[in-house]
């Protein structure tokens, strides 16, 4: 019995030194809630890809200091309820460290009242500048998507260059939409744009004709288009169908390759801001991004046979900055969330990233190029 007694007392000493809180081996948990499925999986799938790639990668060396990443990935079908509840559930079933995602704004939104109660670090991947702002307001949310008040400045500075004064707009009812709408109309004084017409739609619309005619009759010298999903390509058609032919301009949420099949011949000549992956082999060699665009292409092209995407870059930025945090804090969430906060010169494929108190996104306009659609392919421009 005295030998069964000592038997059990050294397994378990074995088990709480192999298994404590101390372990190398003990994992650490990171949560991902993504848009995989549903009219939004063009974000979700990339995101999800792109987050179990880089968990892949690091895995495959060693872990974190000798800790392996699990990931646990919910789909919330660009549900805000379902992603509601799949914050509850990482954060009370899986004990999750952090929470990479949602892919949309609305549920971004949803998340984040979850995740600030519980003090959990959150690395949004969605675009309204008030998913991270004001920040002391969101002292546990950062954001890695490029925000669309940077957008709208990067849009006003182009048609300001170009002597582009009069422009109609052209929104989705969703909150994407809503939030680009009050950017360009804030952002338009200070640039000089007057808006001379505003309409908007469903982003299930099958037809934007009845819109694009009451355009038509403003003295607009471009469209601006503010959308993601197939709807913008939709407005791009009609716009060819009814012989309007001053400029379209998209918003950042048509920046895909995606955006270009769907548009098919109707998207020649758009112009938009986009992160710099869709053009980064144009970019000089002494761009920082240039390499790691190259790097995160190359490796999503041969892993998953399918061309590289902006939205995924979102979820590869996080997941590597979050690598690099959790190198520092460990499974501390409070010293995650401080070490987020201090991220500087971090390069992604999104941007240069410096963070700070009064900044959780930590990119500038200047993260954004605008380009154009030149014989099927995206076009660095002026």
């Amino acid at each position: 019995m005295k030998k069964i007694g000592l038997a059990l007392v050294l397994a378990g000493l074995a088990l709480a030194l192999g298994c404590g809180s101390g372990s190398k081996s003990e994992p650490y948990v990171i949560g991902g809630i993504f848009s995989i499925t549903g009219p939004a999986s063009y974000l979700g799938e990339p995101e999800r890809n792109s987050m179990e790639m880089v968990a892949e990668e690091i895995n495959a060396k060693g872990g974190i200091n000798g800790h392996p990443l699990k990931l646990v990935i919910y789909d919330d079908e660009g549900d805000v309820t379902k992603a509601r509840l799949h914050a509850e559930k990482l954060l009370q079933k899986d004990k999750a460290l952090a929470i990479v995602g949602p892919s949309i704004t609305p549920a971004s939104m949803t998340v984040l009242e979850v995740t600030q109660k519980a003090k959990m670090p959150l690395i949004s991947c969605a675009a309204a500048a008030g998913i991270t702002a004001p920040a002391k307001d969101r002292f546990w949310t950062f954001k890695t998507a490029q925000t669309d008040q940077m957008a709208v400045s990067r849009i006003y500075q182009y048609c300001q260059k170009h002597g582009i004064a009069k422009v109609a707009i052209l929104t989705v009812s969703s909150a994407f939409g809503v939030a680009g709408k009050e950017q360009l109309i804030a952002q338009a004084p200070q640039y000089g744009i007057e808006l001379v017409g505003q309409e908007v739609f469903g982003d299930k619309d099958t037809d934007m004709t009845p819109q694009l005619t009451k355009l038509r009759s403003t003295p607009a010298q471009a469209v601006i288009c503010w959308g993601v999903g197939p709807a913008p390509a939709l407005v791009a058609k009609n716009m060819k169908q009814l012989g309007l032919t001053i400029p379209l301009i998209q918003s950042h949420g048509a920046a895909s390759k995606k955006f270009i099949e769907l548009a098919a011949e109707a998207g020649e000549g758009i112009i938009m801001p986009a992160g710099k992956l869709v053009i980064y082999t144009q970019l000089p060699d002494s761009d920082p991004q240039k390499a790691v665009c190259r790097e995160y292409t190359e490796k999503y092209k041969a892993k998953f046979k399918a061309s590289e995407s902006s939205f995924g870059g979102y979820a590869y930025d996080a997941q590597r900055m979050l690598n690099q945090v959790l190198a520092k804090a460990g499974n501390d969430q409070a010293k995650i969330r401080a070490e987020l906060e201090g991220t500087k010169n971090f390069v992604g494929v999104s941007g240069v990233f410096n963070m700070s108190p009064e900044d959780h996104n930590g990119l500038t306009p200047e993260a954004f190029v605008m380009v154009k659609i030149q014989k099927g392919e995206f076009t660095l421009i002026d």
